[in-house]
Order: C-alpha cells, then sequence, then structure tokens
C-alpha cells in the first residue's frame, strides 16, 4: 500500500464518526474515464471537498492539508449504477423460489437487501434503481440515505403494476385461497383503478413507477409475448406519474407491448428482447431508453437446466425457451441506434456480468462504461449528482489497476470505491463503515 493511501486508511478506521467529509482529500488517477464520453485523460487530480468534487486539475497536484489518495496506477471512473436492480432477490440457485417467498416478510427481505445492497457497493456500483419492490426497498433506501447501513444510492419502485393474472400477480399459479394483504397493491384492471395506483405508490415513498404491459417469464401461468395491459391502462399510468414527476419503467418483451409503452410515453423498456427492428426505431424516435438486463437470463437458465425445481412451478420451461434470445437479440438493438442502459436484473450476485455480456454482443468497453455511468445517471434523471466526474457531482468514484478500455475484465476487479467522498474500499478490502 503507498504511504498516502495507509494514511488515509488510518485515518478512515480511528476517526469513527469524525467523517473526511469535513476535510479537503485529492485523488491522483493514473487515467480517468469521466462518464461523459471525452478521450480519457492521464494523470488527473481529482479534488473533493466533503461530499462533493470541486474540481478536476491537470496534473498530480496536492493542496495543502488535504487527504491524498494514490491511484497512478489505476484508472479512475464515476461510480457504476445498475438501473434494474431488485436488491432483496436471492440468487435462484440459492433457495427455492416458492419457499423463500412464502416464508419471509418485508423485514427479512429488508436485511436482505441491505446484504446484497452492501456487496454491491464494493463491486463499485454506487446507485441503483430498483424496479419493484415493496416497504422494504424504501425503508431499506431510507436507511441507506441515512447512513445507517451501507448501499447504493437508491432509486425506488414498489410493486410493479399490472393486470390480473400478469407478470406481477401474485396469486397467480398459486392456491386460490392463499392471500396476503400486499399482494393486491401491484393490481391495475382499469385506467381509474391505475391513476389511484400510482398516487397511492407516490404517497407511499416511490421514486418512479414500474408497469407490466407483457407477460413475463420467471411467474407462472402468463405468456411473456403476449400484451396484457390495455392502452389506456398504460396512458393513465404515464401521465399520472409524469404529473407527479415521477418516470415509468415499462417490463415488456414483444413488440406490440413495448410500441404501446413508447407511445404512450414511458421512460425505459426493461428487457424488450423479442422487439422487431420496427419497435427499436420507435424508441428511438422517441427518446425511449432500453435496458436489456442481459444477466439474468444467464442466471435463470443455468439454474432451469440444472435445478428447475428451485424456480416457481411452470417457469422453468418458459426459462429454458426464452433466455438464450435476449444474448442473441442484443446486436439488433446496439445496430438500431436506441440508447442502452446498464441493469442486471439482480439483488445478489455479480453485478459486474453486465459489462461482460454487453462487450460480448458488440459494444465497445467505453460504451458498456457509459451505459453504467452517464446513459443510467440520464434515465435516472439525476446526471448533475451522478455518472460522471465532473465539479459538482457526488464523489461517486471507482479504480481499476490498469486500462479498462484494453483488458475489459477489470471493470469486475474494482481495488477502490468511493461514495460521497467517503473511501468504502481500498486496494480491494471493505474500509470502514459510518
Amino acid at each position: 500500500m503507498r504511504k498516502s493511501a495507509l494514511v488515509l486508511a488510518l485515518a478512515v478506521l480511528s476517526l469513527g464518526a469524525a467523517s473526511p467529509r469535513s476535510t479537503l482529500q485529492v485523488i491522483h488517477a493514473g487515467a480517468l474515464i469521466d462518464g461523459t464520453g471525452a478521450t480519457p485523460r492521464q494523470r488527473v487530480s481529482i479534488i473533493i471537498e466533503g461530499e462533493r468534487i470541486v474540481a478536476v486539475q491537470p496534473g498530480f497536484v496536492s493542496p495543502d492539508g488535504a487527504f491524498v489518495i494514490d491511484l497512478a496506477d489505476s484508472t479512475v471512473m464515476p461510480g457504476f449504477i445498475d438501473a434494474h436492480v431488485h436488491i432483496a432477490a436471492k440468487l435462484p440457485s440459492s433457495t427455492n423460489m416458492v419457499e423463500d417467498w412464502l416464508t419471509h416478510s418485508d423485514i427479512d427481505r429488508a436485511f436482505d437487501g441491505a446484504k446484497f445492497g452492501g456487496a454491491m457497493l464494493q463491486q463499485g456500483f454506487t446507485a441503483a434503481r430498483d424496479v419493484g419492490g415493496g416497504p422494504d426497498t424504501v425503508a431499506l433506501r431510507n436507511a441507506i440515505d441515512g447512513g445507517k447501513v451501507a448501499g447504493p444510492r437508491l432509486w425506488v419502485a414498489l410493486e410493479a403494476l399490472g393486470p390480473t393474472a400478469g407478470h406481477g400477480d401474485a396469486r397467480y399459479g398459486m392456491d386460490s385461497q392463499l392471500s396476503h394483504p400486499g399482494w393486491g397493491n401491484s393490481i391495475v384492471d382499469s385506467a381509474e383503478q391505475a391513476r389511484a395506483r400510482v398516487r397511492e405508490h407516490k404517497r407511499r415513498g416511490a421514486n418512479l413507477i414500474k408497469i407490466m404491459p407483457s407477460g413475463g417469464i420467471a411467474s407462472s401461468g402468463d405468456d411473456p409475448r403476449q400484451k396484457l395491459m390495455e392502452d389506456d391502462e398504460i396512458a393513465a399510468v404515464v401521465t399520472t406519474a409524469h404529473s407527479l414527476g415521477m418516470k415509468v419503467a415499462a417490463h415488456a418483451y414483444p413488440s406490440t407491448a413495448i410500441d404501446a409503452a413508447v407511445r404512450a410515453g414511458v421512460d425505459s423498456i426493461e428487457h424488450g428482447s423479442f422487439a422487431s427492428p420496427a419497435s427499436f426505431a420507435l424508441m428511438k424516435a422517441n427518446g425511449t431508453v432500453l435496458v436489456p438486463t442481459l444477466t439474468v437470463y444467464d442466471v435463470f437458465y443455468k439454474v432451469a437446466r440444472d435445478n428447475p425445481e428451485l424456480l416457481r412451478p411452470g417457469t422453468a420451461a418458459k426459462e429454458m425457451a426464452n433466455d438464450l434470445l435476449p444474448k442473441q437479440n442484443f446486436p439488433f438493438a446496439l445496430k438500431s441506434g436506441v440508447r442502452i442502459v446498464f441493469g442486471t436484473d439482480l439483488g445478489e450476485g455479480d453485478h459486474s456480468t453486465e459489462f461482460r455480456l454487453f462487450i460480448e454482443g458488440g459494444m465497445s468497453p467505453m460504451e458498456a462504461i457509459l451505459s453504467a455511468t452517464r446513459n443510467a445517471a440520464e434515465l435516472l434523471g439525476a446526471s448533475g449528482d451522478i455518472g460522471s466526474v465532473q465539479q459538482g457531482r457526488y464523489a461517486d468514484l471507482v479504480a481499476v489497476k490498469g486500462d479498462p478500455l484494453k483488458t475489459p475484465a477489470l471493470l469486475g476487479q474494482v481495488g477502490f470505491v468511493m461514495k460521497g467522498g467517503i473511501a468504502v474500499r481500498l486496494n480491494g478490502t471493505p474500509a470502514a463503515f459510518r
């Protein structure tokens, strides 16, 4: 460990509640990929006061009294953003999904989310968008914001809104006599009900709204190739959400559902796996973002093949029939020019996998980095705070030893993580959380 980094690490461990937020810090970056799309710069100083970046200067400068973090052998980037997570979700390979769902409460899931969110932060993901949770995700977001637990900055949707017998209907495929007070929070069967649900979700603490205009794969009974929400229901959600300052993410597989959601004005299409060229053109014309979530298909395909009994009843066949298609279709989305944003659809697990899958699908390493920085920040509506290394942004930073543009695997080997001016990972190991 270099002497200056050791001094900072000892200070972090010894100060406890006395955070370096009140002091000046400077990072000496051997190279900087700043998240704007600009050519990487060599030998740059990032000067931090409290939570935010106050200057980015050429060369290595050391202001008087500043903590110096020596990353001269590393490439520094903005903190990564995963724009499609379910932060409390366990890997399907680690548990029986139905048993786990029926034997755990929202409190249990909040603790799972805290564990998985902490792991995400250590992987370099300093922000995330949770697109379908409940009271657990709102509580976790607030706990992270309050400094009670470590984790990424969270933008949170509550239960994903969709029709009876749709992808978000928790009762579908279960004993019809089973019930839970929260299972109705996702159901919309009319435009009037859709408006009411959106307003209710806003009141309960949602930052954004998620809808299910098509069926899904990891759910019992529904068909991922069918459009299930009516146009007036989709439009009511979008109009109401936008009037309340919330964006709308639409889970949609087939072109019928994608096109209806795009025409209604949704901000992003999640998955979009069966989109036609015309759908991609419509998305591009309307500025609608695609979040492909390639990682989740790799994860579920292996479980469906090797341990189908761990999945919800009837879903293994759907996984086997559909999970190889998104990776095959991704190059067509890339070629269309639609804006692509990084998202994994994971909670537990390796979120960096999406970088590898994007690059294998034809993205350049720089494009993959921008999908998880600039593009994701724009989708969140938070470009003024995160997604780039510029004056005024939060000091949310990651670093890898070497050049990730030449060796993309380094994106999964983050050695340094800083969130809001606090170093939470130094030289490949977690730092003290305060």
